[in-house]
């Protein structure tokens, strides 16, 4: 009887010691918070998107995590920032506006094309979609198979392939995001979006400012509208 009543005495020191962790340890991962939280509001929210589960994303992902730590400094900044091996990671208000565009939400399937860092993938995880990333340069692909992993987005499927011929295996998507510019919608993609999934998909040379275009499969074909000039990375068949 005296052990197991000291036993419980002692209970609530021990409760309190693993809270005080656990709260330490949260505002560690945390610490850039109200940056991300001025980013949303001043970036993302003031400039039109207004998806409650997008921004909740925004406003969750460390994006700090997701660059070179000589770029951290500037990863809540207004612009892309340089990945290695020629690629970026797109501008914050781009990120949510694609995300935005494709409706995120649990329990729907969604391709990416151009994992990059593993940012965009994150935010369309937080919002509760199921992932399948897929990103053609081998070194890019797991690395970010890594850091997702290690911050909590291991369900996440990353793979190292041409992102041109999708991912026919765990087709059809509800969902395509194409993360670089295409001089044309790449037909196993429109294959594999699901009747009455969006796809929203860069689109022009990569010498010159493309337009983001949103394509809707509707009896089997698509719908396209053209909604605003971006420049992104050019889309590369390398490596097949």
């Amino acid at each position: 009887m005296q052990t197991k009543h000291s036993t419980l005495r002692g209970l609530p020191v021990i409760l309190l010691i693993i809270s005080l962790g656990a709260t330490l340890c949260a505002a560690a991962t945390d610490e850039r918070a109200s940056e991300r939280k001025a980013m949303v509001a001043e970036q993302i929210a003031a400039r039109g998107v207004s998806d409650g589960t997008t921004l909740d994303a925004m406003r969750s992902v460390p994006r700090h995590l997701f660059v070179p730590s000589a770029q951290s400094p500037y990863a809540y900044q207004d612009r892309p920032l340089p990945i290695g091996h020629g690629q970026t990671i797109s501008q914050p208000f781009m990120v949510a506006t694609m995300t935005e565009l494709i409706g995120p939400a649990p329990g729907r399937k969604i391709l990416e094309i151009g994992t990059g860092s593993g940012y965009q993938a994150a935010i369309l995880a937080a919002a509760g979609a199921d992932v399948f990333s897929i990103e053609i340069i081998p070194q890019l692909a797991e690395a970010a198979g890594i850091r997702l992993a290690e911050l909590g987005y291991g369900e996440v499927a990353v793979r190292s392939g041409a992102g041109f011929y999708g991912w026919a295996e765990q087709a059809p998507f509800d969902a395509i995001i194409v993360t670089a510019a295409a001089e044309f919608v790449p037909p196993p993609l429109l294959e594999q979006l699901a009747e009455g999934g969006l796809m929203v998909i860069p689109v022009g040379s990569p010498y010159h400012v493309q337009t983001l275009m949103l394509v809707q499969k509707r009896d089997g074909k698509p719908y396209s509208t053209s909604l605003m000039p971006v420049r992104f990375v050019p889309f590369t068949r390398a490596g097949e």
